[in-house]
């Protein structure tokens, strides 16, 4: 079961308002899924809304490290993101074998969130309930987004 939640065109001078106006909609999800073609803006896109909660690390893209975590503060406490970079990985196998599915089991606790890029790498990793965030380039500098609940 899929359901579109969330749709919006933005640009870079806009984002952060794209950020906020989707963390209003979307916080009480665990488990963010950002798909879209290399340069689509993921990674951009995660950076302002990770500024929006105030993350107190810095936030870059995990290619490499395949695991970043960050820390932010909300409702009294220390919270937790994973962003994790499924990018280099060939399948599921390796996904479980680097981590990834403790960083999901631990969303699906309430213990933490997880934003995701390149989800389509070990998609059977993913469970549901989560939200399918496609990006997708309308021109140099425009972006349209669809966000959809999966499970």
């Amino acid at each position: 079961m899929s359901d579109v939640l969330f749709k919006i065109s933005y640009t870079l001078a806009d984002i952060d308002k794209a950020a906020a106006d989707f963390w209003q909609a979307l916080a009480g999800y665990r488990i963010f899924a950002f798909s879209g073609d290399l340069g689509a803006g993921k990674t951009t896109f995660i950076h302002h809304l990770c500024g929006l909660i105030n993350v107190a690390d810095t936030v870059s893209s995990p290619t490499f490290a395949l695991i970043n975590e960050y820390h932010y503060t909300a409702g009294g406490g220390d919270n937790i993101i994973y962003h994790l970079d499924w990018y280099r990985l060939k399948d599921d196998a390796e996904a479980i074998s680097a981590g990834m599915e403790d960083c999901i089991t631990e969303a699906e606790r309430g213990a933490a969130k997880c934003f995701i890029e390149w989800p389509e790498k070990a998609k059977n990793l993913l469970r549901g309930p989560y939200l399918w965030i496609s990006i997708e380039s309308k021109s140099a500098t425009e972006r349209e987004m669809t966000v959809t609940r999966v499970g």
